[in-house]
């Protein structure tokens, strides 16, 4: 199944994809379940219950929200492929930082460039939410923790990321993260240790690979950050980024305004996002 959260009439609502359609949740499931980070914490996406009343919505024009609009966390893996990784050292462990939650966009929303860097680049990442939450989580255990999957764009102001050693500035510029376009429910998915990847510049391979290229693995990485943190239903981690092709080396990987980026992910769909230069 497929799950999107969007915004209608002023209100922030969310439904399961029917073709190129979304159905909105029955009244009774939609009180029980207010937004799909509720329906998800309430184990009841394999129950959800369409309203028979309401008319589907065409995806066409839709205005998305991101997939999870207010996580509790979202934790990011850095340096997590292995080209990547070799780059600047292998770690011995997850490097993990911290992307807020305000940062985030949906599909078709607008990546804005900041106004205060000069080195803006996409990066294209596969993302999950956590379903089920826990601690010390083991290893052979962590998948069973997923609600679901989707594509993110971890776009990272560069310049500003390398002020310091820690991430957490370049990471986080208003309207950076861009989320979408549906969660996709493991079953759909299957193994997503195997997924090609391919991030997209007005139609040009920026990155091109597969999941299977992960220093850490999905389920690694559930286990290492559940050790220091608890995970909570609705906490989003993304897995982090592999190397950039030969067109999405800098300065040609710059993003620039009016630049069409697609992050797309095997089973798991293709995020569309124009950039914008942000005002000063």
């Amino acid at each position: 199944m497929r799950f999107a959260s969007f915004s209608l009439g002023g209100f922030h609502l969310y439904g399961r994809i029917d073709g190129e359609t979304v159905r909105l949740p029955s009244a009774d499931f939609a009180t029980r379940y207010p937004s799909l980070k509720a329906a998800i914490a309430g184990d009841a996406l394999g129950s959800f219950t369409p309203d028979p009343e309401a008319e589907a919505l065409s995806l066409a024009g839709l205005v998305f929200d991101p997939v999870i609009p207010e996580p509790g966390k979202i934790l990011c893996a850095g340096r997590n492929y292995h080209e990547h990784g070799d780059e600047e050292g292998r770690p011995d462990n997850p490097p993990v930082f911290i992307r807020f939650a305000d940062t985030q966009i949906g599909h078709e929303a607008a990546l804005v460039i900041p106004a205060e860097s000069s080195t803006f680049e996409l990066e294209g990442e596969l993302g999950l939410v956590i379903g089920r939450g826990g601690r010390a989580i083991a290893v052979n255990d962590a998948l069973s923790h997923v609600a679901g999957y989707f594509c993110f764009n971890d776009a990272s102001a560069r310049d500003w990321q390398h002020h310091s050693p820690q991430y957490t500035a370049g990471k986080n510029f208003p309207n950076t993260g861009a989320s979408g376009p549906f969660l996709v429910t493991p079953d759909e998915v299957g193994d997503p240790d195997h997924l090609m990847l391919e991030s997209r510049v007005n139609g040009i391979a920026h990155q091109h690979a597969s999941t299977a290229d992960m220093l850490f693995g999905i389920a690694e990485f559930i286990a290492y950050v559940s050790r220091f943190t608890p995970l909570s239903p609705g906490d989003v981690i993304i897995t982090g980024t592999p190397i950039r092709t030969e067109a999405g080396e800098a300065p040609k990987g710059n993003l620039q305004p009016g630049d069409v980026v697609e992050i797309e992910i095997e089973k798991v769909g293709c995020l569309r996002n124009r950039v914008v230069k942000g005002k000063a």
